[in-house]
């Protein structure tokens, strides 16, 4: 029996389509081959065949904040050791 195929549309800017296809055609690979690839991994791996690294906002505002504590020069550790040390001391054992 054969397999049944059908027909993804995607809109993609027109210069990225051009980028992508030619990284892809030096790797021996077409956009269709790329996409099939794509999502053969995501049914393999049942996740994204990649990180997203996108921060939420908890971490944006971590970020945020070190950002500032490091500007400041108000940081509440002087060094890594310093920060270990602490760690290790709240944690249970």
């Amino acid at each position: 029996m054969a397999a049944t195929t059908t027909m993804i549309h995607v809109r993609v800017d027109e210069n990225v389509k051009a980028q992508a296809a030619e990284t892809l055609a030096s790797m021996g690979l077409s956009l269709s081959d790329a996409i099939r690839v794509f999502l053969t991994r995501v049914v393999a791996d049942k996740e994204l065949p990649f990180a997203i690294r996108a921060p939420n906002a908890d971490s944006r505002a971590a970020m945020a904040e070190a950002s500032e504590l490091i500007k400041s020069h108000n940081a509440r550790f002087t060094n890594a050791e310093a920060l270990i040390d602490e760690l290790e001391k709240a944690s249970p054992e």
